[in-house]
This record gives structure tokens, C-alpha cells and sequence, in this order.
């Protein structure tokens, strides 16, 4: 009788185990401006190269890779700012690759959004940490995650797969609030989630 194959799952890292500092090349994807597919409204979205969960039926494989794309630079933050400030623009995504681990980059557009414009633009982010292992990891991520709105959590799940899921890829995933997370001490889901 054959043996039935095991399906294959994401990684699952330890606390620290994976830190930016050792694996991010500071490069990008991808970036897209005045799109409405990633998050409530009229979004630029930028992709960061590079992660290490690996899921299995990832959408975007080729931004796995940390090598892939073009390097982060002052003329391409310049431009996302110049974006960012058209008025019909509601705020800036994060996805990738993995967000987390490419903090650098991610940091110092986030702030540099927020000096700028302060909460009047809003910061969504992907990432394939759940909300509970980000709690547990390095001070960059939590700063990071700090300086979010809206983060949709949880690695992607083939055997979850929901096409008709809000803004996600499969059930396991959460749109989170995360100011409300925060002062709460607990996740908080998105109050305009459809489904």
C-alpha cells in the first residue's frame, strides 16, 4: 500500500530565531502606487524581498527569494512619499516577501510617513507571523508593529484556502486593529470586516 505524501507547512520559527539584521538585503519587489487591491482604499503598496516561511502555494514566490528585485533607495522613498500625498490616497501596505524581516526598510518609511503625515495616511502590513509570535520578537519587529493600523497575520494555509475572504488568502489568517490590539492587551479583529 503506498504511503499517502505528507503535505508540506510553512516553517514555524522559534521566538528571535529569524532577525532582519541577518537576513535582509534591503531590497524590493516591487512597488505599486494608487492600487485597491492591498487594504481598504486607495493604496501604494511596496513589496520587500525576502522570507523564510516558505508556504507552500505563496502568491508571490519569486519575493521569497532576498536577492530578488532592485535595492531600496532615497529615490524610491521619495517617490512612494510623493504618492502618499496625493488626497485621494488613504495610506501605505506593506507586504512582500516579508515585512519583518526587512524592518530596515520598512522602519524608516513608516516613520518617515509619520512625521510627514502623520495618522492621516494609515500603515496596513502583511506577514506570516501571527500576532502572538510577534509579541515574542526582537525590538525591531515590535517597533514596527507599533507603528501599524491594520495587520494581517498568520502564515498561508493551502487546506484554508478562501478566495472569497476579505483581503486575505486563507481562514486562519486576521485582519487585526492594531491600536485597539495594543490598548486592549488582546487582538482586536478589524471592525469593518466582511468576511
Amino acid at each position: 500500500m503506498p504511503r499517502e505524501h505528507a503535505i508540506r507547512l510553512p516553517k514555524n520559527p522559534q521566538p528571535k530565531e529569524w532577525l532582519a539584521k541577518d537576513h535582509s538585503l534591503q531590497y524590493i519587489a516591487d512597488y505599486k502606487p494608487f492600487n485597491f487591491v492591498d487594504g481598504e482604499g486607495v493604496r501604494c503598496s511596496i513589496y520587500v524581498s525576502g522570507c523564510l516561511f516558505n508556504c507552500p502555494g505563496c502568491y508571490n514566490k519569486a519575493a521569497q527569494n532576498f536577492h530578488y528585485g532592485q535595492p531600496y533607495t532615497q529615490e524610491l522613498e521619495d517617490q512612494i512619499m510623493e504618492d502618499l500625498s496625493q488626497s485621494y490616497v488613504q495610506g501605505l501596505t506593506l507586504l512582500g516577501g516579508e515585512p519583518f524581516l526587512n524592518t530596515q526598510v520598512c522602519l524608516k518609511l513608516v516613520h518617515r510617513l509619520r512625521k510627514e503625515f502623520g495618522h492621516t495616511k494609515d500603515i496596513w502590513s502583511w506577514s506570516g507571523y501571527t500576532w502572538e509570535e510577534l509579541q515574542k520578537e526582537s525590538a525591531d519587529k515590535l517597533e514596527l508593529l507599533h507603528n501599524l493600523d491594520i495587520l494581517v497575520d498568520g502564515r498561508f494555509l493551502l487546506a484554508k484556502k478562501d478566495l472569497t475572504l476579505q483581503f486575505r488568502g486563507s481562514s486562519n489568517q486576521r485582519i487585526i486593529d492594531v491600536p485597539k490590539s495594543l490598548a486592549a492587551g488582546k487582538v482586536v479583529i478589524w471592525d469593518k470586516l466582511v468576511h
